[in-house]
C-alpha cells in the first residue's frame, strides 16, 4: 500500500515538473515574442530614437586678433544634419572645424533635425558650451512621398534630402552656407572654403571629371533621348553633395528646389538612378558649378555603398577628410576592425564610453 502511494506521489511530481517545464518554455517563448515586437516598434515608430551617446566637453576656442568682428558679415555659416545615429560623427566634425579655424567664434552652425530632441540639444550644449548654433526642424513629410529606394538604406532616410531645402529652412539673413555631411573631418581653416568666389554659380564643390559619369544613371535614363537631353550644352562632371558651398539667395531665386523635386518625381515614374539624393543634384547642376580644389573633399574613405571596404588616401594635399560610403570610422573603431584612415578620425572623437574596456 505504501509502495503504491509512493508511486502515485512520484507520478504526480513528474506531472508537476512537466507542467512547470512547459510553463517555463511557454513563458520564454512569449517573452521572446514580446521582445521581438518591441524591437519592431522601435524601428517603425518615428517617436522612438536610439539613446543619445555621452560626450566629453570640448575645449573652448577663441578668435585670433586678426578675426573680423562677429557680425553677420564676418560669420561663417555651416549647415549639418542632426541624427542620433550619426551624432558621434557630427560632434567630431564640429570639433575639427573649431580646432583648425583661426576664427572659431565667428562660425555659426545650423543643424537640421527631423525631430527637436531635447536630449540631443542638451548634449551639444554640454559638449560645446560656447558654440553658436541654431536648430531647425525638417519636415520629413516634404520628401517622404518622393523618395525612391536606393542601393543603401541609409541613403533613403528623409533627412538625407534636407540639403535640398536649405534655402527654404534657413533665415533670410543667411545668404551663403557651407553644407557638410556628418562623416567629415576638417583639417584646414574652413574660412578658405567659405571665401571661394562663386561668381554666377549657385554651388561650389570639388569636381571629379575623370569619374565615369554615366554610371550614376540607369540604362533607362540614357536610352531615353528626351531624358538624356538634360545635359545638353553642359559638360557634366561628378561632384559629391556632402561638401558644398551654396549661394542661398541664388538657389531661392532660381527655384532650384523645384527643379530637384521634378527629377525626383521622374524617378518615381521611371527608375533613372540608384543613389539617394545625389543624382537629382547632378541632373540639375552637374557641369554648372564652381569647381573647388580637390583637397576640400577627400571622399570615399568609407568604401563603397555595398561592402564599405577600406580605401587609401588619394595623393595630394588634404583639407577635408570624408568617410562617404558604407563604412563609418566610429563603427569600425568600436568593432576593433578599423581601416588605417580611421585613425585620422579618432583624435576628434569626443565619445565617452560607459565601458572602460573601450577606452583603454
Amino acid at each position: 500500500m505504501a509502495s503504491s502511494s509512493l508511486l502515485c506521489c512520484l507520478h504526480g511530481l513528474r506531472s508537476l515538473s512537466s507542467s512547470i517545464l512547459l510553463l517555463v518554455l511557454l513563458s520564454q517563448h512569449y517573452a521572446i515574442v514580446e521582445v521581438a515586437t518591441i524591437r519592431i516598434d522601435i524601428i517603425r515608430r518615428p517617436s522612438m530614437i536610439p539613446a543619445v551617446p555621452a560626450f566629453r566637453e570640448a575645449p573652448a576656442f577663441r578668435n585670433g586678433d586678426e578675426c573680423p568682428s562677429p557680425s553677420s558679415t564676418g560669420l561663417v555659416n555651416i549647415a549639418m544634419t542632426l541624427d542620433a545615429n550619426y551624432l558621434r560623427g557630427t560632434m567630431a566634425a564640429v570639433l575639427s572645424i573649431l580646432q583648425h579655424t583661426s576664427c572659431p567664434e565667428s562660425v555659426v552652425f545650423h543643424f537640421l533635425a527631423a525631430r527637436l530632441e531635447p536630449d540631443i540639444l542638451a548634449s551639444i550644449r554640454s559638449t560645446f558650451p560656447y558654440l553658436d548654433f541654431r536648430v531647425y526642424r525638417f519636415d520629413s513629410n516634404r520628401v517622404r512621398g518622393r523618395i525612391s529606394r536606393s542601393i543603401r538604406h541609409a541613403l533613403d532616410q528623409p533627412l538625407n534630402y534636407a540639403r535640398i531645402y536649405l534655402a527654404e529652412i534657413l533665415p533670410s539673413e543667411v545668404s551663403r552656407i557651407i553644407y557638410l555631411d556628418s562623416d567629415v573631418i576638417v583639417v584646414d581653416d574652413i574660412r578658405q572654403l567659405w571665401e571661394v568666389d562663386l561668381g554666377n554659380h549657385v554651388v561650389a564643390a570639388p569636381e571629379y571629371c575623370h569619374a565615369n559619369f554615366t554610371k550614376y544613371f540607369t540604362h533607362a535614363f540614357w536610352s531615353d533621348p528626351k531624358l538624356a537631353k538634360a545635359f545638353d550644352g553642359r559638360q557634366p562632371c561628378y561632384f559629391n553633395t556632402g561638401v558644398m558651398v551654396m549661394d542661398v539667395e541664388k538657389w531661392r531665386e532660381g527655384s532650384y528646389t523645384k527643379m530637384v523635386e521634378d527629377w525626383m518625381e521622374v524617378q518615381k515614374q521611371k527608375r533613372i538612378y540608384h543613389l539617394g539624393s545625389l543624382p537629382p543634384f547632378l541632373l540639375v547642376l552637374a557641369g554648372n558649378i564652381k569647381a573647388v580644389d580637390h583637397r576640400w573633399n577627400q571622399h570615399g574613405l568609407g568604401g563603397d555603398n555595398i561592402e564599405g571596404k577600406c580605401r587609401n588616401l588619394h595623393p595630394g594635399p588634404i583639407s577635408l577628410l570624408h568617410w562617404s560610403g558604407k563604412g563609418k570610422p566610429w563603427l569600425r573603431l568600436d568593432s576593433r576592425k578599423p581601416c588605417i584612415v580611421d585613425y585620422l578620425w579618432a583624435p576628434y572623437d569626443l565619445y565617452r564610453s560607459a565601458s572602460p574596456t573601450l577606452e583603454e
